[in-house]
């Protein structure tokens, strides 16, 4: 701010100093003009005051800068107004004013004006040889070489100004346009780190999610699987000891299962993908839990973290795994009846897979919800992708609760296999039967 006033106030004192001068040389010359054509005291005085007025539109230049060409044009005529030429020429060049007076900024109408300054100063300086120039005629010079250095004066006061004024008004605003250019680019590498900034946090949150899901997923059936067979354990252990053995092997198998999965899973977020360095080789490097969850951040990173982890469970779990897994409920105590139906096709293991994690979660909230209930899994195969349906019958009303068989339930099965059906673009649907039992349905369409 400082610098803006300061900056104004010394083009306002350079400005008054300017008219100043162009007022007196335009009084001065227009009165001493007016003496010696021989007219009276009263047009001296109206010339010179006519001069002084035309030099003090200086004062309003860098505003309207035509008026003081206009005003120095008015004065040639009266041999007076040079200086203000001059000046004003270079101001209409220099500033370029808006509206109307901007076309008078133009090149070829800046031409004109130079063109009609050099025009009066030469008529004025042919017609007033005689009283003008007389000693250079006493002194035998020619008179077509006085009209010569009247052109010459006439073009070296008018056509060096238009000229600097355009040069340093098309400089001033190649440096506007610069500085304009800069600041848009600086706004839009803002917006796009912005954007990379919710790209990064986007690619976090989803990363986030996918850990989130594929850990319940994981630990959600084994868990529950564990504790149902903990339960009969504990009222069996006296009663049926070969059953309590049978119970035990039985968490002993699905506790490795778990561990095996989770190690999987581990094993991909200390993975780090090969980066390029600055030379172009590429390198490999293993980080911390910590660090690979960090790096996730990055769409790269999630892309790397995304694939590998399909892989290694597209290569344990698929359509064909779900015998195993309606047997393993059928040992938690599950009546589950399985129906493969279709002609069987080869499907992406991302399908796969999530055909066998909706089914795994499905019979995992049974085992939560409706213990003891009979449970009715189907799959069906169908053009272009797979059809799965999981229904259970109504709980009997002695069935105790999720909270007391120690299962609490967070309500992330179902957000967890809607998300997953969705990726691929299938449908997906869940909710209570008319008998009052619960089903669980999704479809899954995908090219081969």
């Amino acid at each position: 701010m400082r610098v803006g006033a300061w900056t104004r106030r010394r083009s306002m004192w350079l400005d008054i100093g300017l008219a100043t001068v162009a007022a007196g040389e335009c009084a001065w010359s227009a009165a001493v003009f007016a003496f010696r054509q021989g007219l009276g005291t009263a047009a001296v005085v109206a010339v010179a005051v006519f001069g002084l007025i035309a030099g003090s539109t200086l004062l309003v230049r860098r505003r309207w800068p035509l008026i003081p060409v206009a005003a120095a044009l008015a004065t040639i005529p009266l041999d007076a107004g040079y200086t203000l030429l001059m000046i004003g020429l270079y101001t209409l060049g220099a500033y370029r004013p808006e509206g109307a007076a901007g076309r008078f900024a133009e090149r070829r109408v800046m031409s004109a004006l130079c063109a009609l300054a050099i025009a009066e100063t030469v008529i004025v300086s042919t017609l007033t040889l005689g009283t003008q120039q007389q000693d250079a005629l006493r002194h035998g010079v020619a008179e077509y070489v006085l009209v010569i250095l009247s052109v010459l004066v006439a073009v070296a006061i008018s056509v060096p100004p238009a000229i600097l004024g355009l040069y340093i008004g098309a400089k001033r605003r190649l440096l506007v346009a610069l500085t304009e250019r800069a600041e848009g680019l600086e706004t839009e590498l803002s917006l796009l780190a912005d954007q990379a900034h919710e790209r990064a946090r986007r690619a976090r949150m989803e990363e986030r999610t996918r850990i989130a899901r594929e850990m319940h997923d994981v630990v959600a059936h084994r868990v529950s699987l564990l504790v149902v067979h903990a339960g009969a354990l504990e009222r069996v252990v006296h009663k049926d000891p070969d059953r309590a053995a049978q119970s035990a092997r039985l968490m002993g198998d699905i506790g490795r299962q778990a561990l095996d999965e989770l190690r999987q899973i581990l094993g991909v977020l200390r993975t780090v993908e090969p980066q390029e360095d600055e030379t172009g080789t590429t390198g490999t490097s293993t980080g911390s839990p910590t660090g690979a969850t960090g790096t996730a951040g990055t769409s790269g990173a999630a892309a790397g973290l995304g694939s590998p982890l399909d892989g290694v469970e597209a290569a344990l779990l698929s359509l064909a795994d779900l015998p195993k897994l309606v047997d393993e409920s059928r040992a938690a105590g599950l009546v589950v009846r399985y129906t493969l139906g279709g002609l069987r096709s080869a499907l992406p293991a991302q399908a796969e897979q999530t055909a066998y994690r909706v089914v795994q979660e499905a019979l995992t909230n049974v085992l939560k919800h409706a213990p003891g209930t009979d449970v009715e899994v189907v799959v069906a195969y169908v053009s272009g992708g797979v059809a799965l349906a999981v229904s259970n019958t109504c709980p009997a009303a002695d069935t105790a609760p999720a909270a007391d068989r120690g299962l609490p339930s967070g309500g992330n099965g179902l957000i967890g296999m809607r998300e997953r059906v969705h990726a691929l673009g299938g449908t997906f649907a869940a909710g209570p039967t008319a008998e009052g039992g619960y089903r669980v349905e999704a479809r899954l369409l995908t090219a081969t």
